[in-house]
C-alpha cells in the first residue's frame, strides 16, 4: 500500500482536531448554561463510570492493533486475518463488559436513578468495536477519518441547539455526545471492505495476540484511572456539581492537548513502519521534529490559559462555573507535560517495542493520581483532583524520559530554550495589559489572544527559530504556487 504524505496526514489530523475543538467550543457554552453544573456533571459521571467497562471491552486493542496492522499493511491477506482476529476479541470482551455493567446498574444504589443514561453512555462499547478505528489509522486513512467525523459533528451540532433547552435534557445531551463521537463507526465497518475482506477467514489464533494486547490493556487500565477516576471520586465524595466544575476544566485542557498533539498523532503508524523496516534515522528525524513542535505549541498555550483562565471559563461556561478557574490554572501545565509524554510514550516507546517500560510509567502515574486524589479531593474538591492529575503527568513523563534518555538527549539539547523564553516573556508583556481594560470576556480574549500569540510568533521569527522559520517558508512557498496557478 502506498504511503501517504506525513504532511497531508498532519493537515488532515489538524482539521479533525479543529473540528473536535470547534464543536465543543460552540456547544459547551450553550450546554453549560442550559444544563448547569449538575446536568453536565451527571452526564460526565455516567461517561466516566462507563469508561471502565469500555476499557475492559477494548483491552489494549486500539494501540496494539494500530502498531501491528501498520507493520503488515502491505500484505492484504495478513492484514485481513489480523483485523478479523482483533475485531472478534473486541466483540467477545464487549459482551463481557455489558454483562458487568448491567449487574452494577441493578446493584449499586448510586446508579439506579439514571439507568437509561448509563445504557446510552454504554453504546460506544459496541460501536467502537465495529468501527476498527485502529485499522484506519494504521493505513493512514486520515482524509476519510476527517471527512466522516466532520459530517457527523455537523449533525450533532444542529441537534444540540434543537433539542437541549433545560436541565432535564441531560439525557438528550448524552445521546448527542455519543452520536458525535461514535455513530460514524457504523460507516467504518461497511467501508472496511476496501482494505480487508469481511468474509470470515477461519483458523483464528486469538491467543497469539493476547500477550501484546494484555500489556496495552494494563496500560489502558492505568491511564483510565487518572483520566476518569478523578470524576468518579468527585461524584461519590463531593457530588455532581464539583464533577461539573472539574469537567469544564478538563474539557478545555483536552481540547488544547488535542491541538498540541494533532501533528504528532499521525506518526505512530509511520514510526512503526520505519522501525519494522530498519529505517532508524528516519524514525529519529520525525520524532525529534514532533517533540520540538509540541514544545513550541504547548508552552504558549499553557501560559496564556493560566493568565486568562477566568475570562476563558466565564465566556465559555457562564457565571455558574466560577469555581472552575483555580482547577483550570492548576491543570494547564499538563499541556506541556502530556504533550511531551505523547511523543515519548505513544510515538517512541510503542514502535520501539518498549511496552513494559511504557506500562510501568503509566502505572506509576496512576498510583500517584490515586494517592493524591484520596488526600486532596476531600479537602480541595475539584482543585485537588486537578493537582493529582498534574502530579501524575509529571511522574509519567519522568519515567519515560529516563527510559529514553539516550534517544531524547540530543533532541532536547537542540531545542531553542532561550529564544522560546524570550518569546514567551514578550507575549506575556504584550497581553497582560488587556485585563486593565475591564472589557467583556469575549473582547478580552480576542484582543489578548491576538497580542499574545502574535508577539510569540513574531519573536520566534525575528530570532529565526528553526521550526517556526521552516513552517513560515513552507507557507510562503504554498502561497506563491497558488498565485502562479491563478495567473
Amino acid at each position: 500500500m502506498a504511503q501517504s504524505s506525513i504532511k497531508k496526514n498532519a493537515v488532515m489530523n489538524m482539521l479533525l482536531t479543529a473540528a473536535n475543538f470547534v464543536f465543543p467550543l460552540i456547544t459547551f457554552p450553550y450546554v453549560s448554561r442550559a444544563l448547569l453544573p449538575e446536568g453536565t456533571g451527571r452526564v460526565q459521571f455516567a461517561a466516566s463510570f462507563v469508561a471502565y467497562f469500555g476499557m475492559l471491552a477494548r483491552l489494549g486493542i486500539p494501540t496494539y492493533g494500530l502498531r501491528e496492522c501498520a507493520r503488515i499493511r502491505d500484505d492484504r491477506q495478513k492484514l485481513t486475518k489480523t483485523a478479523q482476529e482483533l475485531l472478534l476479541i473486541n466483540l467477545i470482551m464487549g459482551l463481557i463488559a455489558y454483562a458487568g455493567l448491567f449487574v452494577c446498574l441493578f446493584t449499586v444504589p448510586r446508579l439506579k436513578n439514571d439507568k437509561l443514561l448509563f445504557v446510552v453512555s454504554a453504546l460506544p462499547i459496541l460501536l467502537d468495536a465495529l468501527g476498527m478505528e485502529w485499522l484506519y489509522k494504521a493505513l493512514e486513512q486520515y482524509p476519510y477519518i476527517t471527512v466522516r467525523s466532520f459530517c457527523f459533528k455537523l449533525v450533532a451540532l444542529a441537534g444540540t441547539f434543537m433539542f437541549i433547552h433545560a436541565r432535564e435534557d441531560y439525557l438528550i445531551y448524552g445521546v448527542i455526545t455519543i452520536f458525535a463521537s461514535s455513530a460514524s463507526n457504523i460507516l467504518n465497518f461497511v467501508h472496511a471492505r476496501k482494505f480487508i475482506s469481511l468474509k470470515p477467514t477461519g483458523s483464528y489464533r486469538l491467543s497469539a495476540h493476547m500477550k501484546g494486547i494484555l500489556v496495552f490493556f494494563a496500560m489502558s487500565c492505568a491511564m483510565t484511572v487518572y483520566y476518569n477516576f478523578d470524576a468518579v471520586m468527585l461524584g461519590f465524595i463531593k457530588g455532581d456539581s464539583e464533577v461539573g466544575y472539574y469537567n469544564a476544566a478538563v474539557k478545555i485542557k483536552n481540547i488544547l492537548i488535542n491541538i498540541v498533539t494533532s501533528v504528532s498523532a499521525v506518526l505512530l503508524p509511520r514510526s512503526s513502519y520505519y522501525i519494522e523496516h530498519g529505517q532508524r534515522d528516519e524514525f529519529s528525524r520525525i520524532t525529534k521534529k514532533a517533540l520540538h513542535l509540541v514544545m513550541l505549541a504547548s508552552l504558549p498555550m499553557a501560559a496564556y490559559f493560566m493568565l486568562f483562565a477566568r475570562e476563558g471559563i466565564l465566556f465559555l461556561s457562564g457565571p455558574a462555573y466560577g469555581g472552575v478557574v483555580l482547577p483550570m490554572q492548576i491543570i494547564m501545565p499538563t499541556l506541556i507535560i502530556a504533550g511531551m509524554s505523547n511523543i515519548t510514550g505513544t510515538q517512541m516507546m510503542v514502535p520501539l517495542g518498549k511496552d513494559r517500560q511504557l506500562l510501568f510509567s503509566v502505572c506509576a502515574g496512576a498510583a500517584t493520581d490515586l494517592a493524591l486524589n484520596a488526600l486532596l479531593i476531600p479537602r480541595f474538591a475539584s482543585a485537588g483532583a486537578a493537582a493529582g492529575t498534574l502530579a501524575a503527568e509529571i511522574v509519567v513523563l519522568a519515567v519515560q524520559y529516563f527510559t529514553l534518555k539516550g534517544e531524547l538527549s540530543g533532541a532536547l539539547k537542540q531545542f531553542a530554550y532561550g529564544k522560546v523564553a524570550l518569546a514567551l516573556t514578550a507575549a506575556l508583556a504584550c497581553s497582560a495589559w488587556v485585563k486593565l481594560l475591564h472589557a467583556g470576556h469575549f473582547v478580552t480574549l480576542v484582543i489578548s489572544g491576538v497580542c499574545f500569540f502574535g508577539a510569540y510568533i513574531a519573536l520566534l521569527l525575528i530570532t529565526k527559530e528553526s521550526v517556526v522559520t521552516e513552517a513560515f517558508r513552507a507557507v510562503q512557498a504554498r502561497i506563491r504556487r497558488f498565485r502562479r496557478k491563478g495567473t
